[in-house]
């Protein structure tokens, strides 16, 4: 193991940068006390009260600690929504959260949930009991390579060599973790706990934010300044910096330029504002794509313009290639990595956004502004309606499955009925999150909001089973909004075991839909295009009841076949989560139509050259 190992060579995209310091004392006095009170007390200094994980003999000492000390431990029913649910929590509010869990195998299954994090830009605390130092190297009991486990999924990783230096390293730990604005790990073996210490608890340093380099910035003003058709798309680095939204709002605004968001981040900017287009990407908003496929210049802000985000859709390939781009991310490494830049600026993107504000020739925005903005308009009514009359699903040439699912089941919704449904009732102020899925992913052009942090998706590492656990994690953190997750059935499968631990004491309630289609659409739906229906592993139980399930675990469950019954279900569900504390399961029942493929340009038809038979298979 490497000590102060840096897991990744530059901070995960959207990540705060570290400029100046601000003075401050370096150390406190000596004092005396155990290793676990100085851990203890670091994650005070650092305002960390919240823990995710399930209960070890690794980390007893310091949990003994936690209600004392004012941290609550949520003890979840697997590792792996645990780490969910404090991405969850920390995407929500803004506040670092922690996971832990017993060395080993409980650790072992905090690697999704971690990666996961990591591609979502979430600081957060990952703590890793080790097998002890006397015994390691042995192969003894629950233990593993805990730190090269975790490698690339963390923006930094550090392993306690010394009882001593318990509170230095998880200091620096934390403080990575905010820089970066990604998961850093502190590896801590267990037989560093109960001794007692002398050491002066770490002061801790903040860093300014950068508001990038004043060339490059006056570099984009001039661009823009001259652009007849600019656009701005809008990425994750928006929501995470403080006053993002707003400062590109305003921005906008003097420009009269449309503002895109990227994939998976429909909280990006105000759904409501007259230059609000929708997201990008797979299943996204048609108008988007048709005004951004116009620009002669791109402010991509806070992005790092991942390859997913700008694939063809609809038919239309939208990326407008000829276009300049300015990019804008915290991260210099993410700069120009996907797409060609005219100018590349690395800083905050609220405070890079003012920065070019304010250089802004007088006449900046002029140019045809009259034209654009009737453009702006008539082309998101016209999404508006299409939209609304989208009903069903196409079928590639050639190919009959989605016909088939509406004649052989004409009584039941499909996927796009349900998410009007979601449109008309959720209410305007909710979270919600969605898993990976054909279901979720159909709806991605529905949602729209007011305020940043509130979309909660599973990001570009894409696990099945995000989208219960982040909506626990999200309704801890913000206890007073309604709160509302997605999944289809066979994501909901991974982490449904949440249902035994979120009824429990202190909990709080969240509304949970499960759209019941019977299938693993997403693969299904590549068996129909690339391999004539020859379905492997795609098809659920159809005698499971997720709504009775949920009801056997002390919840409410409720099964909605139709619009008006999922309507129903759901207003009833919200208003009992925020009036009773009531978490409700809704089990929506749907047909089978698939929609688009995740990965179009990513698949090729097979062609067998000599075949294989089961003729063949000998005995072992």
């Amino acid at each position: 193991r490497l000590f102060g190992a840096v897991a990744s060579p530059s901070p995960a995209p959207g990540a705060p940068a570290v400029a100046a310091a601000q003075p401050g004392p370096a150390q406190a006095q000596t004092a005396r006390l155990t290793t676990e009170e100085a851990f203890v007390k670091v994650l005070q200094k650092h305002g960390i009260n919240n823990a995710f994980g399930i209960i070890g003999s690794a980390m007893m000492p310091i949990s003994d600690l936690f209600p004392a000390a004012g941290i609550k431990f949520w003890d979840c029913a697997h590792e792996c929504n645990a780490g969910m649910m404090a991405d969850g929590y920390s995407r929500v509010t803004g506040h670092m959260s922690m996971m832990i869990a017993q060395n080993g195998p409980g650790i072992t299954n905090f690697v999704t949930p971690v990666k996961t994090a990591y591609w979502n830009h979430t600081p957060l605390l990952l703590v890793t009991p080790q097998a002890a130092n006397k015994t390691i190297g042995q192969g003894g009991f629950q233990e593993v390579e805990q730190m090269a486990m975790f490698k690339d999924c963390v923006c930094y990783q550090e392993e306690v060599r010394d009882p001593t230096r318990v509170a230095e390293v998880l200091n620096r730990v934390i403080e990575k973790a905010i820089r970066g604005s990604a998961p850093a790990q502190i590896n801590i073996p267990r037989d560093v706990w109960t001794k007692v210490i002398d050491v002066q608890l770490p002061a801790g340093v903040n860093l300014e934010r950068s508001p990038g380099g004043q060339k490059s910035v006056a570099a984009a003003a001039e661009l823009l300044s001259s652009a007849k058709f600019p656009v701005i798309l809008n990425g994750a680095g928006v929501v995470l910096a403080e006053g993002g939204i707003e400062a590109s709002k305003k921005l906008a605004e003097r420009l009269s330029a449309p503002v895109c968001c990227n994939y998976q981040h429909n909280d990006a900017f105000p759904g409501s504002h007259p230059l609000s287009a929708g997201p990008l990407g797979y299943n996204g908003s048609k108008a988007a794509m048709e005004l951004i496929s116009q620009a002669d210049v791109v402010l991509a802000l806070g992005t790092r313009l991942n390859p997913f985000s700008t694939l063809p859709a609809y038919g239309i390939n939208y990326w407008p290639s000829q276009a300049k781009l300015i990019q804008v991310d915290i991260n210099e490494a993410r700069i120009g990595l996907t797409k060609p830049v005219t100018v590349g600026i690395q800083g905050d993107a609220r405070l890079v956004a003012e920065g070019i504000l304010d250089k802004l020739a007088p006449t900046a925005g002029d140019a045809d502004r009259a034209n654009r903005e009737a453009l702006i308009k008539t082309s998101k009514a016209a999404w508006t309606v299409e939209l609304s009359a989208m009903d069903h699903e196409a079928d590639d040439p050639g190919t009959t499955w989605n016909q088939r699912c509406r004649a052989r089941q004409p009584e039941r919704m499909s996927p796009r009925m349900a998410w009007r449904v979601v449109q008309k009732a959720l209410p305007a102020d909710a979270i919600i999150s969605t898993d990976i899925g054909n279901n979720c992913a159909i709806g991605n052009a529905y949602p729209s909001f007011e305020a940043g942090r509130k979309y909660l998706a599973p990001g570009l590492f894409g696990p099945c089973g995000y989208g219960f656990p982040s909506i626990l994690g999200a309704k801890i953190g913000s206890p007073g909004s309604p709160v509302v997750g997605f999944a289809g059935d066979g994501a909901f499968g991974i982490s449904m075991n949440e249902l035994t631990a979120c009824g429990r004491g202190d909990w709080p309630a969240v509304t949970m839909v499960v759209f019941r289609n019977y299938q693993w659409g997403a693969e299904k739906r590549n068996t129909t295009l690339w391999y004539q229906d020859n379905f492997v592993g795609t098809e659920l139980n159809d005698g499971v009841e997720y709504a009775q399930v949920a009801k056997a675990c002390g919840l409410k469950g409720v099964k909605a076949a139709t619009q008006e019954e999922f309507e129903q279900a759901l207003k009833s569900a919200v208003e009992g989560q925020m009036q009773r504390n009531e978490t409700t399961l809704i089990e929506v029942v749907l047909n089978q139509e698939l929609g688009e493929p995740f990965r179009r340009d990513a698949m090729t038809a097979p062609k067998l050259v000599v075949g294989v038979s089961a003729g063949d298979m000998q005995g072992q």
